[in-house]
Parts: C-alpha cells; sequence; structure tokens
C-alpha cells in the first residue's frame, strides 16, 4: 500500500464518483465527526457522486439517502440500493433478492443466530439488527466487550457451514444466503443509474473502506484507499488498497476529499 501523497493530482482528477464504507471509514470510534461530515458535504457540493457502500441496516440506509448529501446508498454488504429522488419526493429501492427469497432466507438465518449465540459466548446481535431485511448482523466489538479473533473466526465458519456468505467488519460478522457483495450491487448501481461500463466505472471510481468486507472493492479498484486503521486487518486480507492515508477514520476519509477537492480545483472544471 502507497502513502495517499503517492496519489497524485492528475490521477485524482480522473475521479467523477466517491464510494465509500461508513464505519470506522467515515465515522471514528462510532461516531460521525463534523470534520468527516463536512467532507462528504463539500464532495457533494463541487459535483461528485457520493455513495456510501456498508453493511449497515437498511433502517439505517433509508435516513441516509434521504438526510446525507449523498447519491444513493447501498446497504447490507450489497443486499440492496437506494436511491432518493428529492425533487420527486420519491425513495427508489433495488433488491438482489425478491421479497419470497429475503422471507425464506429469513428462517435459514435465524437457525444460523441460535448457533452462534448459544455457541460463541460474548457474541450478541448487532443492535441494528432489527433493521435489516437481508443479512445477520453478530456484533464481536461495537456493544459488547472484544471477542477474540479466533472466536470471530468461529462465527464465520457457523456462517460457511450452512452455506451462508459471511464478511467480516470492524465491528460485525454479517452472513447472508445469495451470491452478492459490495462490488456486485455497487456494479448493479453504476451500471442502471449512471449507465457505466465496467471499464468506465474502473477509470472513474475511488473506493476508501477500512476493513475484510471491503476486499472486494480493493480488489476491483485501481484507485482504491484505506484509512489508517485498515493497518489492524492487512493480515486478513489477500487483496489491499492501492493507497492508504495517514489518518484514521474519518480523519482518513476528510483526507481523501480534501486531496479531490483540490485536484478539481486546480483542473479548472
Amino acid at each position: 500500500m502507497k502513502p495517499l501523497s503517492e496519489f497524485s493530482l492528475d490521477q485524482a482528477r480522473s475521479v467523477r464518483i466517491v464510494l465509500s464504507d461508513i464505519d470506522d471509514t467515515i465515522t471514528s470510534e462510532g461516531m460521525l465527526t463534523a470534520s468527516a461530515y463536512g467532507a462528504l458535504e463539500a464532495l457533494h457540493r463541487a459535483g461528485f457522486v457520493v455513495i456510501p457502500v456498508t453493511g449497515r441496516p437498511a433502517g439505517w440506509c433509508d435516513h441516509i439517502a434521504r438526510m446525507w448529501p449523498v447519491d444513493a446508498v447501498v446497504g447490507e454488504n450489497g443486499a440492496f440500493y437506494f436511491r432518493y429522488d428529492r425533487a420527486a419526493k420519491k425513495m427508489h429501492q433495488h433488491f438482489w433478492a425478491s421479497a419470497q427469497e429475503r422471507h425464506q432466507n429469513r428462517t435459514r438465518l435465524e437457525a444460523i443466530e441460535k448457533e452462534v449465540l448459544s455457541t460463541v459466548p460474548g457474541a450478541a446481535l448487532a443492535s441494528d439488527q432489527a433493521y435489516r431485511v437481508a443479512d445477520l448482523a453478530v456484533d464481536f466489538c461495537e456493544d459488547v466487550p472484544p471477542l477474540p479473533e479466533s472466536e470471530v473466526d468461529r462465527i464465520v465458519s457457523i456462517f460457511e457451514r450452512a452455506g451462508a456468505q459471511a464478511k467480516v467488519s470492524s465491528i460485525h460478522v454479517n452472513g447472508w444466503f445469495g451470491a452478492y457483495d459490495k462490488l456486485s450491487m455497487a456494479k448493479t448501481l453504476l451500471a442502471d443509474v449512471y449507465g457505466l461500463d465496467w471499464d468506465a466505472a474502473r477509470a472513474s471510481v475511488v473506493y476508501a473502506g477500512d476493513s475484510p468486507n471491503d476486499e472486494p472493492m480493493f480488489a476491483a479498484f485501481p484507485m482504491s484507499v484505506g484509512v489508517a486503521n485498515i493497518g489492524a486487518f492487512v493480515h486478513r486480507l489477500k487483496s489491499r488498497p492501492a493507497y492508504v492515508t495517514s489518518g484514521h477514520s474519518g480523519e482518513g476519509f476528510a483526507e481523501l476529499a480534501a486531496l479531490l477537492l483540490r485536484a478539481k480545483e486546480t483542473s479548472g472544471s
């Protein structure tokens, strides 16, 4: 991983779309700081398309799409995208699976939930689970004392033995049934809404993240950036971001935003 200082202004001038994880990438220690939110707003006002790509639930994503300075949001690790048309006052929702499939998958996830909670001491359902439509989120450090990495791996193995996908974020293990992830839904959104084929997307998108569930995005986008706290997860990553900020979490995101804004200001566009 190269320091963000090696991300050239010429390269930054090609960025039109900013995709970013939320937890510990835009937020810091669970808080959305003024500087990070200000960075989002500044990017949006400058004409960048800004899209959070998160493991957070549908209930949160409805709020984010409506009230944050963003153009859309991908949620539950790729289960859907939401896009709010402010002029028409209409929320557009696109789900990977049908309502019937989501209902069937919920029954299967409930069996996994029972096994995890009965066999992994200290694990708990994520506090935002009630607002989820497609996945199961197991908390290993957000609102519970941090679990050892071996126990996090055990949670992942329980999901995988049941045939589910499982991804580790900085706070949760998220599991679901379905052949999707953050990348597949981001590609769908970019094609459906912005008409971008894959080559155009790779040439105009920057992605920021901090943990293993961002790995598909790091692998896909040449202009990928990890905030400094990704160092805690480097040993779990097969695909690492191309660049890393000096700032942690929201400070790192603001650092990236400042680079993009500076590049735009000096491009004359």
